[in-house]
């Protein structure tokens, strides 16, 4: 009976430590941006708001030296912030571009065609490859292009949510 428990005790620290390493090993890191969309912004026509984006790292010095690379774009999210109880209605395309010191920017994610009432909003991934020099550089932007179906009836504050995995370099 003894060794059963232990074996049992084995088995779980074992697979706890597969899962610390397996979250060492794949890094998943965010970075968010937030966009005004003013009252006076025209239906059917695109218009272009850019942010600094900011994450954990920021706080800490960037990623410059990250030992990390292969990083790709795996998920992005749009939500309102204010007003409280806004929607995503009024919006009729999305777009989503991020460049850094000395980078191209590079569509990450869009939607087309929206229509929902909901709050947020997760959008299309775009296959843009790795993105290494973009988040390993300094300052990273957040680009938002969008089209409203029609004007908003008050000004409205969104947060673009960005995540992004990476692998350890050698």
């Amino acid at each position: 009976m003894k060794n059963i428990i232990l074996t049992a005790a084995a088995a779980s620290i074992a697979l706890v430590s597969c899962g610390t390493v397996q979250s060492l090993v794949q890094n998943t890191f965010p970075y968010t941006a937030n966009v005004l969309i003013s009252t006076g912004v025209p239906a059917n026509k695109e218009v272009s708001s850019t942010a600094t984006a900011s994450n954990v790292q920021t706080w800490f010095g960037g990623n410059n030296n990250a030992k990390i690379k292969d990083v790709r774009i795996s998920d992005a999210k749009i939500s309102v912030v204010t007003p409280s109880g806004g929607n995503l209605s009024a919006f009729k395309t999305i777009k989503v571009y991020i460049s850094s010191s000395g980078t191209g920017e590079r569509l990450v994610a869009s939607r087309t065609n929206i229509s929902t009432d909901a709050s947020s909003l997760t959008l299309d991934l775009e296959n843009t490859g790795f993105l290494d020099e973009v988040v390993k550089s300094t300052g990273v932007t957040v680009r938002t292009v969008y089209e409203l179906k029609n004007q908003t009836s008050s000004d409205m504050n969104l947060r673009i949510a960005l995540n992004f995995s990476s692998i350890p370099a050698n």
